[in-house]
């Protein structure tokens, strides 16, 4: 039997610096000490979105307060904890170096095994980490940087069933915003917006949508929606919300051939789930939705339609965990412990690219380096 274990977590990817302390008993449930999250998007807003240099400076002002904290609010120490959890990529590099090199500093000082996480890894396991979720299940993650439909087997087992060819669908919802006028970060944006324009005055492109394979592409809806802009420039609120609206629209009718065409997949590949008229078993397969973009309310309800049509569980975790956060790579370390998964060495090095599914197969638009995760 798996040991009562408890991690310390350290997030620096991106924008957010994060820390957390998280347990795990010996039935494999989780219970979440503290989760500190240190926002950086006032430093970044004044730039349309997020600076890498500014973003490294401020993981190093804040990162050591912050850990002091988290561990402050679980009312435990460095002796009262098993390991250290760092992720270790995808992101950007100058963050990833500060939260990685805090990690094995503090591993090395207090005697502590380190587990150098892939930040995916962490989305992928938070449903896990909050519903208790079996294997396996689908995932989609939806945020600045990914939109991704993953399977997930089991823990270090994953397959990329469609990504991105182009921009990810954060990215596009910051792009429409900027173009509009609209400020940073531009999902709640254009969101807001949408909620008072007509839907169905622009008719733009939902790109992908038909075909078999489960990739995404958004770049030519963001070049439809600037083509518009200008066509009727000087723009009023009302043509802004109604390009907002259109533009939301384009994404949830996408994501539901995308993500319907996926749920088909998995009933194919796994169809001992399933009965003629529905599961077979007392639990319903799942799909999980994780990034900043799974607050979008119009997106949820899209894929909560898909999931009941499909006879799937919709998860969808808490906003604050499905956004970074230090408490999912944390889970992320625990969940490699109890499989009895070996710490890294301290020599770990960070790395912006670090596919999930390390078979995936490299597209076209990801350029020589190769896919970013």
């Amino acid at each position: 039997m798996v040991p009562f274990l408890r991690i310390l977590g350290i997030e620096t990817s991106c924008d957010e610096t994060a820390a957390a302390v998280v347990e795990r008993d010996a039935e494999g449930h989780s219970n979440v000490l503290s989760d500190v999250v240190l926002s950086q998007l006032d430093e970044h807003s004044a730039y349309g979105g997020v600076v890498p240099e500014i973003a490294a400076r401020a993981h190093v002002e804040a990162l050591d307060e912050l850990i002091e904290e988290a561990l402050k609010r679980a009312n435990v120490s460095l002796n009262d904890v098993d390991a250290i959890a760092a992720t270790s990529g995808p992101g950007l590099i100058g963050g990833l170096l500060v939260g990685l090199m805090t990690g094995k500093a503090i591993a090395r000082a207090a005697g502590k095994p380190l587990y150098a996480i892939n930040h995916l890894e962490g989305h992928a396991l938070t449903a896990r980490l909050t519903d208790g979720l079996s294997f396996p299940y689908l995932m989609l993650l939806v945020s600045g940087g990914h939109t991704q439909l993953i399977l997930v087997r089991g823990v270090g087992q994953y397959e990329r069933w469609g990504t991105t060819i182009d921009d990810a669908l954060g990215e596009a919802f910051d792009k429409t915003a900027k173009l509009l006028g609209l400020p940073y970060p531009g999902g709640p944006a254009v969101e807001r917006m949408a909620r008072d324009g007509n839907p169905g005055r622009f008719d733009f492109p939902r790109p992908l949508v038909g075909e078999a394979r489960l990739d995404f592409s958004f770049s030519g809806l963001k070049t439809a929606v600037r083509q518009a802009a200008q066509d009727i420039a000087p723009l009023s609120d009302q043509d802004v919300a109604d390009i907002c609206a259109s533009f939301q629209k384009a994404v949830s009718r996408t994501l539901k051939d995308r993500i319907g065409r996926g749920l088909q997949r998995f009933k194919t590949e796994f169809p001992a789930t399933f009965s003629a008229t529905g599961p077979a078993t007392g639990e319903k397969p799942a799909l999980v939705v994780a990034g900043g973009v799974a607050a979008n309310l119009e997106l949820r309800g899209t894929l909560q339609a898909l999931c009941d049509k499909n006879g799937f569980r919709f998860i969808a975790p808490p906003l604050h965990l499905c956004t970074d956060n230090a408490a999912m790579i944390a889970w992320a370390g625990l969940e490699r412990m109890a499989t009895g998964a070996a710490p890294d060495t301290l020599d770990v090095q960070p790395r912006s690219r670090w596919p999930l599914d390390s078979n995936a197969e490299t597209l076209i638009g990801f350029g020589k380096r190769g896919a970013k995760a």
